[in-house]
């Protein structure tokens, strides 16, 4: 006859980290599934609307290319997203680290390679700035960085009158850094060599002269690959991801647990700003000249994608993914326009309902996965 210990034991409750899940609900769970099922629809809105060309291989590159760089961005702000904080610095980050690196170049006279170390570090150091006083102050960082965007437009625009005496525009940057072995990672188009090869096999378009209508990969699409790369496998696969899920989610859990919160957030703030002088060395060197508009708004549209791509407001949930399919939305809507008959100005119409609709899906998605109310 069985114990009384063995009547009365009760089945132990299943543990349900560990449950198995349908794989449907795996994937309804990915913070980038409605990033994913925009694009489809985007690409097949244009499929059906815009002239065929925008789907050949230059018109890809077309728009990939600012994609590409808005992209850059949006990554580093859905990192610091995750970790539960705003940066709305970042475009004028982009025009102040511009400034930076043309002065270091012009008026200092020096490389390319010091060029680009200093105002990495430069970017860095303003980023632990905002993120110190950001947890210092206790402040939310919507208003820290608010007044940080006016600040560093602010001293560009004086930066600029004093390094040109009285522009707002620094040229001759290209012929500082013409000869730099640095400047095809920074600059211009890669794998030309393949793209010759591709040609002269008929592979793909070229001109009467044999030489391809599309010479390369712009680098900024590289850099945009390698970075959303990089971040996926720190947010999946480092402890440092788990760092900067666990301080977005509940800081003084994380704190409590051990996590380094306030090292993190700085460094998502110092890594936000790199980002931002990433892309002013990128465009900087493109053009030739920095001027004091450089990255206007792009900190809106660095987090409407990062939104878009799955990143939630209240910080814990987002991928860096999804924040990469988010640019190349933005970047295939600005640019495809262009090949329909569509006003253009219907941009601005169709990034607002985006936004809108992006966070309404992810939560509509997240609540029924995970039950909330």
């Amino acid at each position: 006859m069985a114990s009384l210990e063995q009547r009365t034991a009760v089945a132990p409750k299943a543990d349900e980290r560990v449950k198995q899940v349908s794989f449907l609900t795996h994937m309804m769970r990915r913070p980038e599934l409605g990033a994913v099922a925009g694009l489809v629809l985007v690409i097949v809105f244009f499929f059906l609307t815009a002239d065929s060309t925008m789907f050949s291989l230059s018109g890809l590159m077309t728009i990939m290319a600012p994609a590409s760089q808005l992209g850059i961005l949006a990554i580093a702000a859905a990192l610091l997203m995750i970790g539960g904080e705003f940066d709305l610095s970042i475009g004028s980050m982009v025009a102040f680290a511009g400034l930076i690196f043309g002065v270091i170049l012009t008026n200092f006279g020096q490389p390319l390679s010091v060029a680009i170390v200093m105002t990495m570090l430069f970017a860095a150091f303003m980023g632990a700035i905002n993120g110190q006083i950001v947890i210092h102050t206790r402040l939310p960082s919507f208003i820290v960085t608010l007044a940080f965007l006016f600040i560093l437009r602010g001293l560009t625009l004086v930066g600029l009158k004093w390094a040109t005496g009285g522009s707002t525009q620094l040229r001759g940057i290209g012929d500082r850094v013409s000869d730099s072995p640095l400047l095809g990672l920074f600059s211009g188009d890669a794998l030309k060599g393949t793209f010759v090869w591709l040609a002269d096999h008929d592979l793909i378009d070229k001109f009467p002269n044999g030489m391809p209508k599309v010479t390369g990969i712009p680098v900024s699409v590289l850099w945009f690959v390698a970075l959303a790369l990089a971040a996926t496998w720190v947010l999946l696969r480092t402890r440092m991801g788990n760092w900067i899920f666990a301080a977005g989610g509940d800081p003084n859990a994380a704190r409590n647990s051990g996590v380094p919160v306030h090292r993190v957030k700085t460094g998502l703030f110092a890594l936000t700003a790199c980002a931002a002088a990433l892309v002013a060395i990128i465009t900087v060197l493109d053009a030739g000249s920095t001027d004091a508009r450089r990255g206007f708004q792009k900190e809106f549209e660095a987090i409407i994608a990062a939104v878009i791509g799955g990143c939630l407001l209240t910080g814990g949930y987002g991928s860096a993914i999804g924040a990469f399919v988010g640019a190349i939305i933005f970047g295939s809507v600005s640019i495809g326009l262009t090949y329909t008959k569509f006003d253009s100005d219907w941009f601005q119409v169709f990034l607002g309902s985006m936004l809108l609709l992006a966070v309404l899906f992810n939560n509509f998605i997240r609540r029924k996965v995970t039950g909330e109310r």
